[in-house]
């Protein structure tokens, strides 16, 4: 497995999701026409702007150059972990489209980057 960074992990996926979170606020059709009709615009719109949110948060705390802080992490893996459900879950119930199998990946690998990062470095052996 390569290694990562917790900032890059903070950036790419802060990133992703101030992206992704914006786009059903900004112009709904369009993003009903790569996901599937909606029958609640303004539920999609507020997920979308939950989402849109720690994008942001998790962007400034990779920008700060600092250490990230253990609650942003659990945030960022549980948010991660919670849509990556989603996403599998019910395009496989045939409750979604399937259009929302391709965010599983990303959403899984920032999660085990999230667990990765957050373990203690192993102890190197006394000479």
């Amino acid at each position: 497995m390569l290694p990562i960074s917790e900032r890059t992990l903070a950036l790419t996926q802060g990133a992703w999701w101030l992206v992704t979170g914006t786009w059903p606020i900004l112009d709904l059709r369009s993003f009903e026409r790569i996901t599937g009709p909606k029958r609640e615009g303004w539920l999609v719109k507020t997920v979308g702007a939950l989402v849109a949110v720690i994008g942001a948060g998790l962007l400034i705390a990779g920008l700060r150059r600092r250490p990230i802080a253990p609650e942003v992490k659990v945030i960022a893996a549980g948010a991660a972990c919670a849509l990556g459900a989603v996403d599998l879950i019910y395009p496989l119930k045939k409750q979604i489209p399937p259009v929302y199998l391709a965010d599983v990946l990303p959403e899984l690998g920032w999660a085990i980057g999230w667990v990765l990062t957050s373990r203690p470095p192993p102890v190197q052996p006394a000479d």
